[in-house]
């Protein structure tokens, strides 16, 4: 930090974090007090998990960037995203910068070509913070052009508050109503088995169903037609059906639409829980 006024103002910051603690406001305030110190652009905050698709917690993303920045990600490319690689490869750090994780190599990547040359951002930086039961949040940082990449100065702050922002994530998670609310807890992997076999069925045709758990399971357009040997217009044909006979318009939509009826499974007897999740209160 550069001067007294710097660490006065993250200190006033950062104790509105502290103070929001199992808050919704507490994502807001932590990522308030970092871009008092290191302008950010975009700021995500993302929940993984070994055997979920990724969830986003919060985010700043500009409307007409919301497609390209999360439903695009959604719909299969998280799969390579090395930031997403490193979380679920038992990460050592708790600050990486996009550009030295992949070796300055992020351009020849099909992660680039495919995805992240479309997002409009020129670098990115994330926290994370290693959950219990294997989970891990991300909370993500890019820059736009007009702003340029992070300076060797900018992301030395970034590294030196790197422990207090990852431990506060981590605080954050153990409040009661946000583990309730997002974390899925370890031991439980053959229920989410479950729950992708048979979330959908009693609302769905049968290869609607077989498109739509591929969907919950990460992969994409082109990957889900090979797999299920059927044309790509064909996938989007079933993909369009299957958000009208859901009501949900988009990736994001489905997956909060999937994890809220997970609550539903033991009620559900092996069905699909959407028949209890959905059923007139």
């Amino acid at each position: 930090m550069k001067s007294i006024n710097q660490l006065s103002q993250w200190n006033r910051d950062v104790s509105r974090a502290i103070a929001a603690l199992g808050q919704e406001e507490f994502f807001p305030a932590l990522i308030d007090a970092i871009n008092g110190q290191v302008r950010i652009d975009y700021p995500q905050v993302w929940l993984y998990h070994r055997d979920l698709p990724p969830r986003v917690l919060y985010h700043r993303i500009a409307r007409s960037a919301i497609h390209s920045q999360i439903d695009e990600y959604l719909d299969g490319p998280y799969r390579e995203d090395p930031f997403y690689q490193t979380s679920m490869q038992n990460p050592r750090s708790r600050l990486y910068r996009l550009s030295r994780i992949t070796l300055g190599k992020l351009e020849r990547t099909e992660y680039y070509q495919n995805y992240y040359s479309n997002t409009g951002t020129v670098d990115e930086a994330v926290y994370l913070a290693k959950l219990r039961g294997g989970s891990v949040i991300n909370l993500s940082m890019m820059r736009l052009p007009q702003h340029g990449i992070f300076s060797e100065e900018e992301y030395e702050t970034l590294y030196v508050l790197a422990d207090p922002i990852s431990e506060l994530l981590k605080s954050h998670s153990e409040h009661d109503d946000f583990a309730i609310t997002h974390l899925i807890q370890p031991g439980i992997d053959h229920q989410i088995d479950l729950a992708f076999r048979t979330f959908g069925e009693s609302m769905l045709s049968p290869r609607e169903k077989d498109v739509l758990e591929l969907m919950l399971r990460g992969y994409g357009t082109d990957t889900s037609a090979t797999r299920l040997s059927i044309a790509v217009e064909t996938v989007r044909r079933h993909r369009k059906s299957i958000y009208r006979k859901l009501d949900v318009n988009s990736q994001t939509d489905l997956f909060s639409l999937f994890l809220n009826a997970m609550s539903c499974l033991g009620a559900a007897g092996g069905e699909d829980p959407l028949t209890v999740y959905m059923a007139p209160r």
